[in-house]
Parts: structure tokens; C-alpha cells; sequence
């Protein structure tokens, strides 16, 4: 976010930082095999610290508006999940993405903060392109990236997220001001 303390707001969510307090809430979340189960499986201890350190707590201060947010759930205070914005690990490319608690699943809440955080990238940080990448058999955020505008351009691999290709997505900004003058 632009300012950390100023996070994208829905109806029903909000997102904010994560900080040192959140740590037994994200080691909950990398050692759930349902949130992990597309998301290159449950980490350790020692892994699932290495990625909170790296990918989320230290990249804030690296990267400037982009990161890994908490997605609240606003009328309950709960910590529903994460919506991202951020590289693809061992890319230049920008990506969106979201892991959600399984209680908090089939409620519309993934399409819903993806839609904000995806216009933020395209219209407030002015990305030239926003991507997502997503497991084949993941029918399920596979249809929310459509939901919220993305497009399916055939599949690719990041030697960072295992042998296996992924779904590819992508979104670029003149897209976007196209649907908007339309």
C-alpha cells in the first residue's frame, strides 16, 4: 500500500500489513493442507518463517506499494486470509493472489478484494501489466481471476513454483482504461 496505514477497503474487507503480531495467524495458514494444497503445499516452521521474513515483512519496505496484505474481514476483525500483490518469485512480472481460510471459502471474498487490489495495481500504482499464476487443477481461483478481468493466456513455468506449468493471467492497463471508456 502507499501508506501502511491506509488499506484497500471494501463493503465487507479490509486489507492492512502484516506485522510480527500476525505470526501465529500466517504459521496457521502455511501448515493448513487445504489453504496449501495449491499453493506449493505446507511449509515448515523453518520455511514458513524464511517466506514471512522474506516475502512479506522485509518486501514492504523493498518494494513500495506492492507486498502481501492481511485480508480482515471488517464486521468480525477476523483475519480471513492474504491477498498479495507482488513479484512472482524469480520474475520481473507483478502478480495478484489470495489464500483463504476454508472457513471463509465460497463467500465471494477472494473475487472481492482481488477486484480492489488488481485496480489498485492498474490504476493507482499505474502497473503497465498485473499477472496471476495458478495451479491447472484450480478451477476455483482460476474463475476468480476471470471474474475479476483477467485473461487466460495459456500456461507457463517458474522454476520457483516447481516442475509442473501453471495457468497463466494477465491484465495490462490499457485493458483496463478500455473497459472503463466502454
Amino acid at each position: 500500500m502507499l501508506n501502511p496505514g491506509d488499506g484497500l477497503r471494501t463493503s465487507r474487507l479490509q486489507l492492512r500489513r502484516f506485522t510480527g503480531d500476525d505470526l501465529d495467524t500466517l504459521y496457521r495458514m502455511y501448515a493448513d493442507p487445504g489453504v496449501m494444497r495449491h499453493a506449493g503445499g505446507v511449509l515448515d516452521h523453518d520455511k514458513a518463517s524464511l517466506m514471512i521474513r522474506e516475502r512479506i515483512l522485509d518486501y514492504y519496505a523493498l518494494h513500495p506499494g506492492l507486498g502481501i496484505w492481511a485480508t480482515i474481514e471488517s464486521a468480525s476483525g477476523a483475519c480471513v486470509g492474504l491477498h498479495l500483490l507482488n513479484h512472482i518469485r524469480g520474475a520481473q512480472h507483478i502478480q495478484i493472489g489470495y489464500l483463504l481460510f476454508p472457513r471463509f471459502w465460497s463467500l465471494g471474498y477472494a473475487t472481492e478484494m482481488a477486484r480492489e487490489v488488481l485496480h489498485y495495481g492498474l490504476q493507482t500504482l499505474r502497473l503497465p501489466q498485473v499477472t496471476a499464476i495458478v495451479d491447472l487443477d484450480n478451477l476455483a481461483s482460476q474463475r476468480v481471476l476471470l471474474k475479476i478481468g483477467m485473461q487466460r493466456d495459456g500456461a507457463r513455468h517458474f522454476a520457483a513454483y516447481g516442475p509442473q506449468p501453471l495457468a497463466w493471467f494477465t491484465r495490462d492497463v490499457q485493458a483496463a482504461i478500455g473497459d472503463r471508456e466502454h
